[in-house]
C-alpha cells in the first residue's frame, strides 16, 4: 500500500491523501497438454421465459480457451487462445482466481472446437 500526498499551491498547506493499493494479478500458464477454459455463462431463462434459479442451472458445456500449455513430445497442441470449445460435463478441475471461475483440463478432454 502506498500513500500519495498532493498539495495545491494556491490553497496553502491543505491537501488530500490518496491511498493507492497495488494488486498483483495472477497469471496462470497451464503445463504440458493442459488448457485453461473460461466457461460460458449458464442460461438464465428458458425459451418460454421461465427464470432458472442458481441451484437448478446446469453446468455449461461450452467455453473459451484462455491459455494453453506447450504440449508434450507425443501430443502437439491443437487448441489456441481464443478458441470456443465444447467439453464433457464432468471434465476438468474447477478453480477460482480473483472471483472468476475457470476450468483446467487436458486437451484430450475437449470434445470439439466451435468454428464461427
Amino acid at each position: 500500500m502506498f500513500y500519495a500526498l498532493s498539495l495545491m499551491p494556491d490553497k496553502g498547506l491543505c491537501g488530500e491523501i490518496q491511498i493507492i493499493q497495488n494488486y498483483k494479478t495472477m497469471n496462470i500458464k497451464p503445463l504440458a497438454d493442459r488448457v485453461l477454459i473460461l466457461p460460458a455463462a449458464a442460461e438464465e431463462k428458458t425459451i418460454g421465459g421461465i427464470i432458472i434459479p442458481d441451484t437448478a442451472k446446469e453446468k455449461p458445456l461450452k467455453g473459451e480457451v484462455i491459455a494453453v500449455g506447450g504440449g508434450t513430445k507425443d501430443e502437439t497442441m491443437v487448441l489456441k487462445k481464443g478458441d470456443q470449445v465444447l467439453y464433457g460435463k464432468y471434465s476438468g478441475t474447477e478453480l477460482e482466481v480473483e472471483g472468476t471461475k475457470y476450468l483446467i483440463m487436458r486437451q484430450s478432454d475437449v470434445l470439439a472446437v466451435v468454428e464461427k
